[in-house]
Formats: C-alpha cells, sequence, structure tokens
C-alpha cells in the first residue's frame, strides 16, 4: 500500500501533523515558516521576525470553548498570524476559520480604558482539498484572499482581519513548469515524499535548510514512531473521504451545510460509526469533538 511505501521514502509528508510542525512549527527552523508567509501575504508588508505563542486558546471567559490552532505565532510588529493544516473538508469549516481568528481579536482587549486600535490576525490555512469550487481548474487561484470588505464599493472596510487559504489540489504544476519562490514551495507541499533527490528547480538557502530537516533518515527513533502514525492518520483520513464520496457521505455533509441542518450531520456521524470510521476521521469530516462523537455511540 502506498502508506506504507511512504515510510521507505527519503523526505517527510509535510501534510502530516508530525511533518507540518516538523517544517514549520519549530523555534529552530522558524525561517521556513516566514519564508512562506511572506509569500503567501505578498503585497502585505515583510515578516522579519516571529515568536511562536501557545496554541491552545480560550474564549474571553474560561467557561467559552476553547480553540487549538495549529501554529499561533506573533509578529515583531504585533500581528497574530493562526497557520493551519487541513486535511479534510468539514462541516462549518469557514465559520471555524472565523472563530478561530476571532480569538486573538478578543484577547487584545485591555482592562481599563482602551481605544480599541487592533493589530491585525491573519488566518492562513493549508488545505489539502478545495474549498472554493468555482475556480478549481484555475491555477491563478491557488491561493484565496478574504477580508471585510464594503459591499456597495468593494473597498475594504478593515485590514485587521485577513484570510488566505491555500488550495493545494488547485496546484497542478510539474518541476519544468516552476517560476516563482512561491511555486516551489506549493510544489513541495504536494511533492515532497514522493521526491527520491532535490530537483535541480528548486534551489537556494531556505530550500537547503527544508530538505536537509525533511529526511526521514535524520529521526531518531521515537520521532520515527511518531511519525508513521501520523502517516496513517493521514491516510484513514484519505481513504475515508474517499469511501465517504462512495457512500454518499460527503453529499450529505455539503447538504447539511447549504440547508444548515444539524440532522444531516447527525447522519454522517451516524452512518461513520457504523462503518467503522476511526473516531479521529469523524472528526476531521465534521468537527465535532471526539466527546461529541462518542456520545452517538
Amino acid at each position: 500500500m502506498e502508506k506504507f511505501k511512504e515510510f521507505d521514502a527519503r523526505y517527510l509528508n509535510p501534510l502530516t501533523d508530525f511533518g507540518f510542525h516538523k517544517i514549520f512549527g519549530t523555534e529552530a527552523n522558524k525561517g521556513l515558516l516566514i519564508d512562506f508567509l511572506n509569500e503567501v501575504i505578498k503585497g502585505e508588508g515583510q515578516i522579519t521576525e516571529i515568536e511562536y505563542l501557545r496554541s491552545e486558546q480560550w474564549g474571553f471567559v474560561e467557561t467559552n470553548r476553547k480553540a487549538v490552532f495549529d501554529i499561533f505565532c506573533k509578529t515583531k510588529n504585533g500581528e497574530s498570524f493562526i497557520v493551519e493544516m487541513q486535511k479534510a473538508k468539514q462541516t462549518y469549516f469557514c465559520d471555524r476559520s472565523i472563530f478561530y481568528a476571532s480569538l486573538p481579536i478578543l484577547n487584545q482587549a485591555v482592562k481599563g480604558n482602551w481605544d480599541f486600535q487592533l493589530k491585525a490576525v491573519y488566518l492562513v490555512a493549508i488545505l489539502d482539498f478545495v474549498l472554493f469550487e468555482e475556480f478549481e481548474d484555475d491555477q491563478e487561484y491557488v491561493v484565496e484572499h478574504v477580508c471585510l470588505m464594503r459591499e456597495r464599493t468593494k473597498t475594504p472596510y478593515s485590514n485587521k482581519l485577513k484570510f488566505a487559504f491555500v488550495e493545494l489540489p488547485k496546484f497542478k504544476k510539474m518541476e519544468k513548469e516552476l517560476g516563482t519562490h512561491f511555486d516551489k514551495w506549493l510544489y513541495l507541499l504536494r511533492n515532497l515524499p514522493k521526491l527520491k533527490s532535490r530537483p535541480e528547480s528548486v534551489g537556494g538557502k531556505i530550500f537547503d535548510e527544508l530538505f536537509d530537516l525533511a529526511e526521514i533518515k535524520r529521526l531518531t527513533t521515537a520521532d520515527m514512531e511518531t511519525y508513521k502514525k501520523s502517516v496513517l492518520e493521514y491516510y484513514d483520513v484519505q481513504s475515508a473521504m474517499a469511501c465517504a464520496r462512495e457512500e454518499g457521505i460527503q453529499k450529505g455533509i455539503e447538504r447539511g451545510i447549504e440547508k444548515g441542518r444539524e440532522e444531516s450531520i447527525e447522519n454522517v456521524i451516524l452512518k461513520s460509526i457504523q462503518m467503522n470510521i476511526p473516531i479521529e476521521v469523524i472528526v476531521e469530516l465534521t468537527g465535532y469533538s471526539k466527546e461529541q462523537i462518542i456520545s452517538y455511540k
């Protein structure tokens, strides 16, 4: 099976939880994250330094629901970046992104008199699926930028809350077609575990660092065991998505999104449980917590 072949690959799969955090979530290698974010937000100014922050965030009061970000960091200018890697489309994903991005906004409130001057918050989501299907075959729209805008004038209302959705399946360039620095990033995110050697067209200091970091042979025994579990979980999600399409589960999810009917999501959960789909995969598909899903058993 392909997932077992991946254990013999030369480079990590960056779309696994382990691979994603190894590449983007370590203090020693934060230059990789800085470089990638600068490519995503081109035109917004350059990030020169980041500080990793605690990824678990609570709502405005302790009784509110908490959010656990994949990566949460702050720039030298005080701007916040939430970086998420999402393996499967899930119900209310857009709503969840708004909820996540709102927490760093709320947490800027200070006691006493406050002038409400905010530091910008960015949510950057790296997606292993297509979220905006109207441009599915147009590689010009691999990154979808979303902001608060005035409807009548189509001009920005505020630049303090911004979203960037990187839809990897839309990027289909071959190695010989790579032109920009960002092309090379997208190509590696999609193809890194398939590569046997470093492509000649993907060079430079930042990518040399990435290739060195991603070599599987450099992992410790403990890290290798963690990586294997991460790969298996990744392929469980992929298999479940394929199965969901065949069984009509995904259509049920989409209908639930369109109609806003909670019952449709419940039907998806019940059907998934009947098919013995792992709870972790159902979490990816629906956005529900493990505790909520267990309550349906």
